[in-house]
């Protein structure tokens, strides 16, 4: 498996022969009893009866690996590299059919943990330049498998979506020396027109351009550039977790499928990382979740990896789907509030 630069989008591409098959011989391989067929645990919560909670573990179709360097090279004017990173999955609880949103606060508090813990693990491979989190949820968001979990990346280089967004920032406070997206939270709150949920620490809010009907952001009011810096207190920690299960459930009740996804600060201590490129990271940047959801059948996972799956490793091959971020036109819906 290798990645691939595309030289007019700047898009990586994944390139292999076949995403191949769960090897769960008919079973769960998240369920409890079936650890055998995801046998590595990186992160664990145990509860008072000496069971699992919460636990992670490496990919089984991993699409990045975390052995090696990542070799990048050239093939003519085209750059390629190894497909260098990490793919763990975050098994959010040990029912097979309790979603995130039907968990105890406190059990989505443990959730939020262990994004906490991995992130900041993984960030301190300097390998390592964006880790995300994400969940796919639903057949039409590429959801690949039945039982609830998360999924978390790292990988070499920075997701060109991030990329854009990073510089949108930048110049936004190089200009007015305030975060944008804390003067979209104080207009928000001021407008009352767009937002979904407000509880003085965290705010969900339909974007003004949204990108489908029922987008919604999730971010702290006050600013804050990097998840796993904010939710450190299990006080946090759970009040983002009560928080977020509203949101959750109020997105099920009108679109069933999305991709919920992080943005967070990229890893600035990364080998390729330019000296004092991100210098204003701390005050021009403001973490948040993204929803979109999906109402096109067969969708694949968004995952924020800008890395499109190909058919075939020597001919260059056709993509097979993704998250194109590309312009998305529709009929804007309203907001969806409780009756």
């Amino acid at each position: 498996m290798e990645l691939r630069r595309d030289p007019i989008s700047g898009n990586w591409v994944i390139q292999e022969e076949d995403d191949g098959l769960w090897p769960v011989n008919g079973k769960c391989p998240f369920c409890p009893g079936n650890e055998p067929l995801s046998p590595l645990t990186i992160y664990s919560h145990v509860n008072g009866n000496g069971s699992w909670q919460v636990r992670v573990t490496p990919h089984l179709r991993p699409l990045y690996r975390i052995e090696g360097e990542p070799q990048r090279r050239a093939e003519g004017m085209y750059d390629k590299m190894r497909g260098l990173g990490a793919h763990e999955v975050v098994i959010e609880n040990p029912a097979h059919q309790a979603r995130l949103s039907q968990l105890k606060d406190e059990n989505v508090a443990q959730v939020l943990r262990a994004y906490v813990s991995r992130i900041s693990d993984l960030k301190k491979d300097l390998r390592f330049r964006y880790v995300t989190v994400f969940r796919d949820q639903g057949v039409s968001a590429g959801q690949d498998m039945e039982h609830p979990h998360s999924q978390i990346t790292a990988t070499p280089f920075i997701p060109r979506r991030v990329v854009y967004e990073l510089r949108s920032y930048q110049h936004h406070y190089g200009v007015k020396e305030r975060c944008i997206l804390c003067d979209v939270v104080a207009q928000e709150i001021a407008d009352e027109v767009r937002t979904v949920e407000y509880d003085g620490q965290f705010i969900a809010f339909c974007p003004f351009a949204s990108r489908t009907p029922y987008e919604t952001w999730i971010l702290p009011v006050t600013h804050h550039s990097t998840f796993e810096e904010d939710l450190t207190t299990w006080d946090r920690q759970l009040q983002f977790a009560r928080f977020l299960k509203s949101i959750l459930r109020r997105m099920e009740s009108v679109e069933p499928s999305f991709h919920f996804v992080l943005h967070t600060t990229p890893n600035v201590n990364a080998k390729l990382d330019r000296n004092g490129h991100w210098e204003t990271l701390d005050e021009d940047f403001h973490w948040h979740f993204e929803i979109l959801p999906t109402s096109v059948p067969k969708s694949i996972s968004y995952s924020l990896k800008e890395v499109f799956p190909a058919t075939g490793t020597r001919g260059g091959g056709s993509a097979t789907g993704g998250c194109h971020w590309g312009v998305i036109i529709h009929r804007q819906k309203g907001l969806y509030r409780d009756s």
